[in-house]
């Protein structure tokens, strides 16, 4: 059994990177930041991803006590085509997105901002991930974006999702595009001096 074991914060309400760190054997308490996405601007998709997962990361820390455990706050945004696209507005802008992307290269920008709430100290990253998307039908995107799933999320797709067929092939790490990078959060947990078997969940240590 691993020693020093930590708890471990979410600053996220995305059902997609919850599963993805409990597959991972994490186990997060998640908690909302409330914060408001609209209020950055910037024409810098690295920037914007990672100021965001900073809020959000922040709020989160500001409400709670010193504690042993760490706390993630995570954003993503798709650059496409000298754009940054975020949670579309509503299902016209998702599909005027789908039509052009179709065929088409972006990248998704996953911001990482890691607080180790014993000592406050922070540390962050980006992950970047190449998406190549299909070149899919006009029928195939109505379909798509009538389901809803395309409304919650950064560039209006999933790979994990029903928007998984949708996506050709990625260059770079798949779980960057789910909504957070393993091996950028194990880097930055060995920033703050933080192994991963810490924040394993207890059935998965040995």
């Amino acid at each position: 059994m691993t020693d020093n074991k930590l708890s471990f914060v979410l600053a996220s309400a995305s059902p997609a990177r919850l599963a993805l760190l409990k597959a991972a054997g994490f186990d997060p308490e998640v908690r909302v930041s409330g914060v408001d996405e609209s209020v950055i601007r910037t024409d810098d998709p690295a920037e914007l991803s990672v100021t965001l997962a900073r809020l959000k990361a922040q709020a989160v820390a500001a409400t709670l006590p010193v504690r042993d455990a760490v706390l993630l706050g995570c954003d993503s945004v798709l650059a496409f085509d000298g754009r940054i696209l975020g949670k579309p507005r509503d299902a016209d802008e998702a599909t005027k997105g789908w039509q052009a992307m179709r065929g088409q290269q972006g990248v998704l920008h996953t911001g990482h901002h890691l607080i180790d709430l014993r000592t406050g100290q922070a540390v962050e990253g980006v992950g970047k991930t190449v998406v190549q998307f299909a070149d899919v039908s006009d029928d195939e995107i109505g379909a798509y974006v009538a389901s809803g799933e395309p409304l919650y999320v950064a560039g209006a797709f999933t790979i994990d999702g029903l928007g998984g067929p949708f996506v050709e092939r990625i260059e770079g790490d798949h779980g960057n595009v789910v909504g957070v990078s393993l091996p950028l959060l194990r880097r930055l947990l060995g920033e703050v001096g933080v192994t991963v078997p810490q924040l394993w969940a207890e059935n998965e240590q040995r």
